[in-house]
């Protein structure tokens, strides 16, 4: 993911809700086609004790951000499709702020080459990006908190709709192999000692999911 520039960016993850410039990825070493976003994410059978395993760690969350998002596909694919190779855009509001972002998934859904940009009206984005061969899927709401640490980024989610997630993320180069990411995350994600279940679904997956059994 774009990041936004930070005082120290080596001792500190981007990913979640950062935008990035290209002076962010020069500043860390990345260029736009070299750096992309691994992420695992689990379903969280415990906020409060997920909370406080993160305070023994130092790790405090921001304060809650209500996004409201708007998921697209191109035009021909369908759910039930690989998403592998294929681009698939986001249209988010938060604070007032209107952000695209497009993600190629590479290795699996949650490793994805992906950019992002700040519009200024959403009526209009979503107008081009229908024009642009996208259709809209599902809408999704949540409010996210967000930590880094180490190199990580954390996001915890309430999901409308789905209940409580945690995303934990990496920026990594193309040469490294996003499923080695992948498990790194997930022994960290372990060290926590609290009920995670993971998944491998985007949002917009796991929503379409849940409507289905309804």
């Amino acid at each position: 993911m774009w990041a936004r520039r930070d005082t120290d960016p080596g001792d500190r993850a981007v990913g979640c809700d950062d935008v990035i410039g290209t002076d962010a990825l020069q500043t860390t070493g990345m260029t736009e086609t070299s750096a992309y976003e691994v992420e695992v994410k689990y379903r969280i059978g415990d906020l409060a004790a997920l909370e406080a395993a993160l305070a023994v760690r130092g790790v405090v969350l921001s304060a809650p951000v209500e996004q409201d998002d708007q998921a697209y596909a191109p035009v021909g694919w369908e759910y039930g499709q690989s998403k592998i190779g294929v681009p698939f855009a986001r249209l988010r509001t938060e604070r007032g702020r209107h952000l695209l972002t497009v993600k190629t998934p590479v290795a699996n859904e949650l490793s994805c080459v992906e950019h992002e940009t700040e519009v200024a009206d959403r009526e209009q984005m979503d107008a081009a990006i229908r024009q642009m061969g996208f259709y809209p899927t599902v809408r999704i709401r949540k409010a996210r908190r967000t930590a880094t640490f180490r190199l990580m980024s954390l996001c915890v989610d309430e999901v409308d709709g789905l209940g409580a997630f945690v995303e934990i993320e990496r920026i990594v180069t193309d040469g490294e192999a996003g499923e080695r990411i992948q498990a790194e995350l997930d022994r960290f994600a372990a060290t926590l000692d609290v009920f995670l279940e993971r998944t491998t679904d985007t949002y917009d997956s796991l929503i379409r999911a849940a409507r289905a059994r309804v």
